[in-house]
């Protein structure tokens, strides 16, 4: 029998924090706060020194880059990174070769999970065939298979193409996580089209690009019913629609990153590190962005990790690949810059990056007796200079290094067994 049983944590619930010890026995957690007589017996026993208690955190927008574009990342590096970061569950996104449209090439993947991940890893189908925008996959075949739908990385551009592609989505009752990108206003920009692109020569992104299609898929889905997932929005535009669209009752989520919180455009420096799309973008932006927290708009903390080579990444601003690190500093940088300064508790960042990700994706997992073995240590007292040599991801490109973090992942277990630090 596995059993481990974690004495002396801190439980983080909606009275503050309380002291809690928690057994988890083959794979479950079996007992926790008041634990039944001879619990010890026969469990190794892991002393928590005060740690947060966390149920494994779920990040639903992650790029693990394999099949196709190993020498970014791998789904064994990207699984152990995830672990790092105190992540249970990752689910993955599509911008793959082959790409997951159809049961024959999302095997592929599913094949590699299984032989290689440390964590759960629900992958995302796309939504269109090769991610094309045109032809819709086969949502019924593929949605036992899958966390979701997303073409991640592109916007569907055609609004009748998305308006059947929810339509088809809808009866499976997954979710289809929408990129919102108009490509037609892009105008070749790389960064957000602000103060910083001006002064420095730089094309922008206008926010319109974002929010024009955020504003068309929740008409379309609340015509069709469909279950839509915003992903990274960054704009103040977008925050309000996605507040109206809860205030109408729509089936509507949505997401931002730790980078957005944390960074404007004011921030950015000529270095691949800053760059990603959506860009970082105004200091009222950022704002709209916190109180979206606060207020419950937005649900969840994503960190869109999207790992690329040292090469890919060391062209500035302009030329390096779109896309930065984010699993190993999501969680203490959501700690560092909403909860401690007081803007947030932390059962509400516990909500953001565990609670509502499962309850939006439908993903097992908490803290009650009988629920998978998914948990994480969380120390709030360290603090830590960014060195993204420390990683375990191949991806180290973050504008977050050299930054002070507090806070810092001490264990995790995923289905009660110790994946980070790995044995």
């Amino acid at each position: 029998m596995n059993k481990i049983l974690i004495k002396n944590a801190r439980l983080c619930g909606k009275s503050g924090l309380k002291k809690c010890n928690l057994l988890m026995e083959d794979g479950k957690i079996s007992a926790i706060g008041e634990l039944p007589s001879g619990a010890q017996e026969a469990a190794e026993i892991i002393d928590a020194n005060g740690a947060y208690l966390l149920p494994g955190l779920v990040d639903v927008h992650v790029h693990l880059r394999e099949p196709g574009y190993s020498y970014k990342e791998t789904i064994a590096d990207g699984t152990r990174a995830a672990a790092h970061g105190g992540f249970t569950t990752v689910c993955t996104m599509p911008n793959l070769n082959p790409v997951p449209d159809s049961k024959e090439n999302l095997e592929k993947q599913l094949e590699i999970i299984s032989r290689d991940a440390i964590i759960e890893v629900l992958p995302y189908a796309s939504i269109t065939k090769l991610r094309m925008g045109h032809e819709l996959v086969d949502y019924t075949a593929l949605a036992p298979m899958v966390a979701g739908f997303s073409d991640d990385g592109t916007g569907v551009q055609d609004s009748d193409t998305m308006l059947q592609a929810m339509r088809g989505i809808a009866p499976t009752g997954k979710v289809l996580a929408a990129h919102c990108e108009v490509e037609s206003l892009l105008h070749k920009g790389y960064i957000h089209d602000g103060e910083y692109a001006a002064t420095h020569g730089h094309r922008g992104i206008c926010s319109e690009s974002e929010w024009a299609e955020v504003e068309r898929d929740i008409r379309l889905a609340a015509e069709t019913g469909c279950k839509l997932h915003i992903c990274h929005i960054s704009t103040k535009e977008s925050v309000e629609l996605v507040r109206r669209a809860k205030a109408e009752g729509l089936p509507v989520t949505c997401e931002t990153g730790a980078h957005y919180i944390a960074f404007s455009d004011k921030d950015l420096q000529e270095e691949g590190r800053f760059k990603m799309n959506p860009p970082l973008r105004s200091e009222e932006d950022k704002a709209a962005l916190i109180q979206g927290i606060k207020d419950g708009t937005i649900d969840c903390i994503a960190s869109d990790h999207a790992p690329h080579s040292a090469e890919e990444k060391s062209r500035g601003l302009e030329k390096s690949a779109m896309g930065v690190t984010g699993l190993e500093v999501s969680a203490s940088a959501i700690y560092t810059y909403l909860v401690k300064p007081g803007i947030i508790s932390m059962q509400r960042m516990v909500e953001l990056m565990a609670d509502n990700p499962r309850k939006i994706f439908g993903i097992s997992g908490g803290l009650q007796p009988g629920d998978r073995a998914d948990v994480t240590l969380f120390d709030p007292e360290t603090v830590q200079i960014v060195d993204p040599k420390e990683f375990l991801s191949k991806g180290k490109a973050t504008p977050f290094e050299g930054t002070e973090l507090y806070g810092r992942i001490i264990m995790t277990f995923a289905s009660g067994k110790q994946v980070y630090p790995l044995q």
